[in-house]
């Protein structure tokens, strides 16, 4: 029992394991954000104009 308790309070998980998932996460975000953008941008606009040229 002291044995099993003594690895649950050792493990600390995978941490570089993490911050390479998570800076890989962020990178495609970034990624897709500057790539989608400005069609994002257009279409938003086109809705906006469509929604506000029925006023």
């Amino acid at each position: 029992m002291r044995r099993l308790l003594g690895r649950l309070c050792d493990e600390r998980g995978d941490v570089p394991g993490w911050v390479l998932i998570t800076l890989m996460t962020a990178g495609l975000v970034l990624t897709i954000w500057v790539l989608a953008g400005p069609a994002l941008e257009q279409v938003f606009q086109q809705a906006m104009d469509h929604v506000l040229g029925g006023l």
